[in-house]
């Protein structure tokens, strides 16, 4: 009955004082054996967190300094890289609701989405000024030599990742969106001429985004087109260009990529 109630032990009588004093003794260590080892659990979470916390912050160095990088090599703006990011974040948030992504877009997957985005275009790092900053439409020739942007920044990417030692390092996403960006649903894009599923969901997010933000945008070969027009065309692109419920939710997003579009503005957007 004791020990159903909570008891751990007992003494018989009559008592012998020395056998109660080694009881009493053996339960004392035993309780200071419990409080420490609950110290240690709690100091050994604490370590955990605070690693977890390094390594957070590591990565996201990481990929600042990186995105930096191809950010000086760019004729795009900072603001690109701003508005890009939070339209594959919203992107990413609303195609969450479908069952067929549910899995695939958990919070933290999410958040790294958003912060490898501006990855995109780092392998620009690699292509001559003469083609990357020309003020006009480029030659077939040309066009061949910025295509190579996608292969440069994947490897770049996989010489940074082969320096960690994590196999499923947090620049995974980051690789595949730079080498598969411009890739489209129906097999006519590039480097590797991908189609449908086989494109990696992270680039057919970055897709659409990267488009969007072209097509509002100033170039020295178009003006910037209106949201209305911009999204209109991305409508016309779907299931040929873009993985068809990407486009879906992208469109049932409209107002919050015209208000991310607005707030990150450069001169030419309407």
């Amino acid at each position: 009955m004791g020990f159903a109630l909570g008891a751990v032990d007992y003494i018989a009588k009559p008592f012998s004082p020395p056998i109660v004093e080694a009881r009493i003794r053996n339960h004392l260590m035993l309780r200071e054996a419990r409080l420490l080892l609950k110290n240690q659990n709690t100091t050994l979470e604490r370590k955990v967190a605070e690693r977890t916390y390094e390594l957070a912050q590591v990565r996201d160095a990481t990929i600042l300094a990186m995105a930096s990088l191809a950010e000086t090599r760019d004729n795009e703006t900072g603001n690109h890289i701003r508005r890009t990011q939070n339209f594959i974040r919203s992107l990413a948030v609303a195609l969450k609701g479908y069952p067929r992504f549910a899995a695939q877009l958990d919070d933290e997957t999410i958040d790294l989405l958003y912060k490898s985005a501006p990855l995109h275009d780092i392998g620009k790092v690699g292509i001559p000024d003469s083609i990357l900053l020309k003020p006009g439409p480029l030659t077939a020739d040309e066009f061949e030599v910025m295509k190579r942007h996608t292969l440069i920044g994947r490897d770049a990417i996989l010489a940074a990742e082969s320096k960690l030692d994590s196999a499923n390092s947090f620049l995974a996403l980051a690789r595949d969106i730079a080498v598969s960006h411009h890739e489209k649903w129906d097999g006519s894009g590039y480097p590797q001429g991908l189609s449908g599923e086989a494109i990696p969901l992270s680039a057919r997010l970055m897709a659409v985004a990267d488009v969007y933000d072209a097509l509002i945008s100033k170039r020295a070969y178009k003006p910037a087109f209106t949201h209305e027009k911009s999204m209109s065309i991305i409508a016309e692109g779907k299931g040929r260009h873009f993985d068809p419920d990407a486009t879906d939710a992208f469109l049932s997003i409209a107002n919050e990529v015209h208000h991310f579009a607005n707030a990150f503005s450069d001169e030419g957007h309407s």
